[in-house]
């Protein structure tokens, strides 16, 4: 007989096994794909083709190893399917321990220390920014970097660019701009650094006997053939910030820009301040609140359809909603609204690009809940039986991880579509699970669409009840 959980709740296997077992009814598709290595990572690069049935897209990895085969940066294909062309009998029939048949590694960067976060250059997803223990940010142009085999021995890829400006590690916080080449990053020094990759293109420029070739134009590139043992390995070029940015008192977990002004950013640490900053104004916090959470905040996002509107995620298990209209230079500044549907430590918060009232959050119990605004304090008759305390705004859990959620990411190119990856080694000793998955559209579409077509289904089933 299998345990129960703590206090007679269903255990994790438990739970999985019921989730499971819904996948038909709560998902329109779904792929599982198993990890050899945790991935602390996961994030969508450029759409590549597009076809009747489905499309294919480029997503990061990473590889985070246990020194046996190198730390690895891994550009891998994915082919998603299209809404309402996945047979329902098929998404749930999957094992735990395979690779996904969507799911094939296109390319392998060996990665100076293990890849604690990937960010991709909006203008340009072929280009992607990487954290590791270090204080400097990689700067990696993956469709021109060589592949590798990630075997023992083997010298690391070399970064088309490093970013420096941080004096101690910065492993997690990273983010780059929306609307211009620019990127932010935060770190143990308890400071936020502001770089602009224009900066390598307009230096190197002047360097005119150099010939220009991918991203960073005028500096020696790696040749395509890894370096041997006698053979010099070359540098590679890097520059120094724009700005340095002073208002934490801890390490800073996380930072993201203003989707609409470039100039305007804002961060959160260790030490539960939320910071907004705007480099127009100097290095100082425009707007600082003290305590923003009752614990750590590890994660804040940006609205891209209100830039009003500023989500952040806790050691505390909660996310928090700040409107910076609300906000005073002197720290002052309540949330606007809190959510708290997680038993466990939130690790990152994303805005929905395809509805600006919702939002997804992931946290160390193993769930990826997606809130919706429009729903908190809505009254509504249900029919049958209510969720018992099911929290204001949640309208969806995703229970298929059996570990720590660390990264997920929306799919700007399919609109509802989620990656996310859980890192494993709590439960299984080893490993991670990817997993791509879409709800159902009768979940969030339009009640009134939903129950039309809902009643249109009903008298067809009426109809062929009465022929046979």
């Amino acid at each position: 007989m299998k345990e129960r959980g703590k206090g007679g709740q269903p255990s994790v296997d438990e739970r999985y096994t019921q989730w499971k077992s819904l996948v038909p009814v709560l998902y329109d598709w779904l792929a599982n794909h198993n990890l050899v290595w945790p991935s602390l990572s996961c994030r969508w690069g450029p759409q590549l083709e597009q076809a009747t049935y489905k499309n294919r897209q480029r997503l990061y990895l990473s590889e985070q190893t246990d020194g046996s085969v190198p730390n690895t940066l891994v550009i891998a294909t994915c082919e998603v399917v299209k809404p309402r062309v996945a047979a329902a009998e098929h998404i749930s029939q999957f094992n735990e321990e395979a690779r996904s048949p969507f799911v094939k590694k296109f390319k392998t960067i060996i990665h100076p220390g293990e890849v604690n976060r990937i960010r991709e250059l909006p203008q340009n997803s072929k280009i992607v920014a990487t954290h590791t223990d270090s204080p400097d940010v990689l700067i990696w142009d993956v469709e021109g970097q060589p592949n590798r085999q990630a075997v023992l021995g083997a010298s690391d890829s070399r970064p088309d660019l490093i970013l420096t400006g941080h004096t101690d590690n910065a492993e997690f916080a990273l983010a780059m701009c929306p609307t211009e080449p620019l990127v932010i990053s935060g770190g143990k020094d308890k400071s936020v650094v502001l770089w602009s990759i224009h900066d390598h293109i307009s230096a190197a420029a002047v360097d005119s006997s150099s010939p220009k070739q991918g991203m960073v134009s005028g500096t020696a590139k790696q040749s395509s053939k890894s370096s041997g043992p006698n053979e010099k390995v070359l540098e590679s070029p890097s520059i120094g910030p724009r700005g340095i940015f002073k208002g934490h008192s801890d390490t800073v977990e996380d930072v993201t820009f203003c989707p609409s002004n470039s100039q305007e950013f804002c961060s959160v640490g260790d030490d539960s301040c939320l910071i907004l900053w705007d480099a127009r104004a100097g290095v100082e916090p425009a707007f600082k609140v003290e305590k923003a959470h009752n614990a750590d905040l590890h994660c804040v996002d940006w609205n891209p359809h209100d830039q009003n509107l500023i989500l952040t995620g806790s050691a505390d298990n909660s996310v928090r909603l700040f409107d910076r209209r609300n906000l005073t230079s002197g720290g002052v500044g309540s949330p606007v609204q809190k959510f708290e549907g997680h038993k466990a430590a939130v690790l990152c918060v994303q805005w929905c690009p395809d509805k600006a009232s919702v939002f997804g959050s992931s946290a160390e119990d193993g769930f990826v809940n997606i809130w919706d605004l429009e729903k908190v304090g809505r009254k509504k008759e249900y029919v049958g039986k209510k969720v018992p305390n099911s929290p204001p705004g949640l309208f969806f859990q995703h229970a298929g991880h059996r570990d720590k959620v660390v990264d997920f990411h929306w799919n700007t190119s399919d609109p509802w579509t989620i990656v996310s990856v859980s890192d494993d080694c709590g439960s299984t000793g080893g490993g991670g699970t990817l997993q791509i998955w879409r709800m159902s559209d009768l979940i969030y579409r339009p009640e009134d669409e939903v129950l039309a077509e809902l009643e249109k289904y009903k008298s067809h089933i009426l109809s062929c009840s009465s022929k046979s």
